[in-house]
């Protein structure tokens, strides 16, 4: 059975509508995410390392739009990893994992990896939104559109823009 990793932030989550939310919440700022291809999130959202330190910013995530239904559909036809890196942040590590149970929770304790570096992750699929963590993987790399990466190119990965499309190639 093929072994799928996962990653949360971006992928599962959506952390740039929460950090819109919060940078509104803050400054009173809008900020459209249309605006953002191609941009870092740290210069597009000046208060980002505040909010993703604030207790409570992880655990209230917003779902991706069709994820539940898809890595349900996927848990049940390979072996399914989340795998999502906490250590830079220590308050997402409790958070991650209740916002998991709450919003998936047909999937299990032993299918969370919270970790540092993605580097030490094997699979036969990943899929993830940042190619730092792509670039180190050795099977199939599924990259999910942000915009953040938008303008990226590389032949390596296979660029996905909905769970949608994930569920037509998986």
């Amino acid at each position: 059975m093929k072994k799928v990793i996962v990653d949360m932030d971006g992928v599962m989550a959506d952390v740039y509508h929460q950090l819109a939310k919060f940078e509104k919440r803050d400054t009173g700022r809008d900020i459209e995410l249309s605006e953002l291809t191609g941009r870092p999130e740290i210069d597009v959202f000046p208060n980002g390392k505040k909010h993703v330190n604030e207790v409570g910013f992880f655990r209230t995530l917003p779902v991706m739009k069709g994820s539940r239904e898809a890595l349900e559909y996927l848990n049940k036809k390979y072996e399914l990893y989340i795998v999502s890196a906490g250590m830079e942040f220590p308050n997402s590590l409790r958070e991650k994992y209740d916002w998991l149970a709450e919003h998936f929770p047909f999937i299990t304790w032993e299918q969370i990896v919270l970790c540092g570096s993605k580097k030490v992750v094997s699979g036969d699929v990943m899929i993830d939104d940042y190619p730092k963590n792509l670039d180190h993987f050795d099977g199939q790399r599924l990259i999910f559109t942000q915009p953040h990466n938008e303008l990226i190119e590389n032949e390596t990965y296979e660029r996905v823009h909905s769970w949608e499309e994930i569920m037509n190639i998986l």
